[in-house]
């Protein structure tokens, strides 16, 4: 029942990941119909047929365009308007001034405002106009009248200088000279003949559309344009009346919804097929929360990462390492899931490429190519050398496709070249990416265990110090445990690096081990259940240690794993005989922490450790008694439960029995007995 909850939950859990992953993807999905296209005027088309979806009116080309509408500017008269509000406040704060000169008789301020008069019926434009009228380059003026552009009568208009020089030359005696100037004639005469923007771009955008209207029809189905095509000044036209309609026709909000509710199912179709994969063929992933959180995550974001940069520009998509995909998964999960993975990112950006399947083979092959060049991670730089490959397989492919396609190599795009070579740029930094993640994840590379590896390790350099006779069974027990997990397909460089810190914590007390001591036992002079102590305690305090030392959570796994919930048995039994019996013994206190083994790595050390240790007590190492120790040892763990949560099938458990079998024979075989002597004196003879 309680298993049936946890699978229950852990079902739960999952499906509500894969749903938050659909939705988010979808989000970023680019809504259908935006044109995803680059094109230049004179060069190649580089996609796949286009055939008109609608009907699509035929404009002229950009040079006929520019040529209509230079004639149509040359001959346009602008419209303007008549602000008889200036004239009359103008007027009326000329008349003040003259009125409050005292100097200025009723007779000349009556002059002055009248002249004043006269010269605003004519009309007063800006300078900048006067000029235009005067040189043609302005060919009229025009005015609205009831919606209808008519002329606007241009003769006798005065700029704002013309008006004030034809005045001061009406009242040229010094004493009006004097007065004009007191009443600040020069800034009452403004122009009452203005220029209306807007009116003006109205009747232009009028006369453009009338001049620029279609030429022609391509009807709905009728061919566009086809791959190695030039683009030709009408098509690029056709083309950018094409692009300007889907877009308009496809926003988001307006139109038909079908073409979203299909990109969300083939998205959720998509992500539900490659959940399918993890929960049938990796339930060892699926039940990791850790790694299906990580697996789910990565997925969706590089997916809506890579739909959000494509959006920018159609070329942008090769820019977008796709291989991380492949690399990051197969280091910290498994190969499978990673090419499984990269086929479903590529998939699903591909939905929303004018040339998929171009992409797909492309960004497929570099998967594979990925995938083989970093199965075995064991060094940094093989990041760089796969980016290597990865650039040299895009560009090979590419070749390929445009050949197979066009039927030669002229249509090769350099851009095309230079985006891979960005992408290989980018890729060779997978290796910062990689140790990122390892430490928000807790996840644990190849290359990471191969550090740990090395015995110059501080952690490892003190324990061969101080603990020689531990260090040395940790090395003959890494080695023991890795020959077993190469043999059942466990992750040997994982086992190899437990088994060297699974006994760190006897660095503390040393003496108390058999390993370490020299004729002198420690424990001759304690109490049973004081010695237990010391003992258990080796597995505690190396956890300690590994947390000081900052070794991954895996390691500090092997550490607590490696005698699972045991007992100290030597002094279990010594105390239930001093004790008269086990019911008088409290067997707690001779158990080890735990938990036990629940990963086949962890197993496959408690096995190599017991059986290593008992290996060296045997008074004879004959093939036939270390077999029956190693069963003997099997037995009595499974016996004691110490493989219930163990994943070691009945299968890899007799390939484990085997295997530890043959490594203690090899070690341990009888040698040939030499006679040097004997040997001496033949020589000599």
């Amino acid at each position: 029942m309680i298993e049936y909850k946890k699978t229950k939950k852990i079902n739960v859990i999952n499906s509500l990941m894969l749903v938050c992953g659909i939705i988010v993807v979808s989000f970023f999905f680019p809504r259908t119909g935006k044109f995803n296209y680059e094109y230049e005027q004179g060069r190649p088309w580089a996609y796949s047929l286009i055939t008109a979806p609608f009907d699509m009116p035929i404009y002229m080309d950009s040079l006929t365009v520019a040529s209509t509408k230079d004639s149509i500017n040359a001959r346009f008269a602008p419209i303007y308007v008549r602000d008889s509000k200036i004239e009359k406040s103008n007027i009326n704060q000329l008349y003040d001034a003259l009125d409050k000169d005292a100097e200025v008789s009723p007779r000349l301020k009556y002059a002055v405002v009248e002249f004043v008069r006269e010269v605003y019926r004519k009309g007063i434009v800006d300078n900048r106009t006067r000029e235009g009228l005067a040189t043609g380059k302005i060919p009229g003026l025009r005015r609205i009248v009831n919606n209808v552009a008519e002329q606007l009568p241009t003769d006798g208009v005065y700029s704002e200088r013309e008006a004030y020089v034809y005045l001061d030359s009406m009242f040229s005696e010094p004493a009006n000279r004097a007065a004009l100037s007191r009443a600040r004639l020069s800034d009452k005469l403004m122009p009452n003949i203005i220029y209306d923007s807007i009116g003006s771009r109205r009747v232009l955008e009028q006369l453009y559309k009338k001049a620029l209207a279609p030429v022609g029809v391509i009807q709905k189905g009728e061919r566009i344009i086809d791959r190695g095509e030039k683009v030709t000044p009408q098509l690029y036209t056709v083309l950018q009346t094409y692009e300007q309609m889907l877009n308009e026709r496809n926003k988001v909000g307006q139109g038909d919804h079908y073409p979203v509710v299909g990109q969300i199912l083939l998205v959720a179709i998509l992500f539900t097929g490659f959940f399918a994969y993890v929960y049938y063929f990796r339930p060892r992933t699926y039940i990791d929360f850790r790694k299906m959180f990580f697996l789910l995550l990565f997925v969706t974001v590089f997916t809506a990462g890579a739909l959000v940069v494509k959006d920018t520009s159609a070329n942008a998509i090769y820019l977008i390492p796709f291989a991380t995909v492949p690399i990051i998964l197969s280091t910290f999960i498994d190969s499978r899931t990673g090419f499984m993975a990269n086929v479903l990112v590529v998939l699903v950006c591909a939905l929303a490429l004018p040339s998929p399947l171009e992409f797909i083979v492309l960004q497929v092959m570099a998967g594979i190519v990925a995938i083989v060049s970093v199965r075995s991670l064991v060094r940094r730089s093989q990041l760089v050398s796969c980016a290597f490959y990865v650039f040299a397989t895009y560009y090979l492919v590419y070749i390929g496709m445009t050949i197979l396609v066009n039927g030669s190599v002229m249509s090769v795009s350099k851009q095309m070249f230079m985006n891979f070579g960005l992408n290989g740029l980018i890729l060779s930094f997978n290796y910062v990416l990689v140790f990122v993640l390892e430490k928000l994840f807790g996840f644990i590379t190849p290359v990471s265990l191969v550090e740990l590896s090395d015995v110059n390790n501080p952690e490892l350099r003190e324990l061969s110090e101080k603990c020689p006779g531990t260090f040395q069974h940790s090395l003959q027990v890494s080695n023991l445990a890795a020959e077993v997990a190469h043999s059942i397909g466990a992750n040997v460089q994982l086992v190899r690096a437990g088994a060297l810190y699974h006994d760190i914590g006897k660095i503390s007390n040393p003496a108390f081990f058999t390993e370490n001591q020299r004729g002198v036992n420690p424990h001759d002079s304690l109490t049973p259940d004081h010695s237990a102590r010391i003992v258990l305690r080796h597995v505690t305090e190396g956890v300690q240690r590994a947390e000081k030392a900052k070794l991954p959570a895996v390691i500090k796994d092997f550490i607590l794993q490696h005698h699972g919930k045991g007992k100290a048995k030597f002094f279990y039994m010594k105390a239930c005989e001093a004790a008269g019996g086990a019911e008088n013994v409290d067997d707690s206190i001779y158990t080890y922490p735990g938990p036990n083994p629940n990963t086949r790595e962890t197993t496959i050390l408690m096995i190599a450790d017991a059986t290593e240790a008992a290996a060296k007590s045997l008074q004879e190492h004959s093939d036939e008694a270390i077999r029956t120790l190693v069963e003997r040892i099997i037995d009595s763990q499974r016996a004691d439960g110490l493989y219930v949560d163990s994943p070691l099938t009945f299968r890899e458990m007799e390939i484990v029995k085997k295997t530890i079998v043959e490594r203690l024979c090899m070690t341990y075989h009888t040698r040939v007995s030499y006679n040097v002597k004997s040997n001496t004196d033949n020589n000599k003879k």
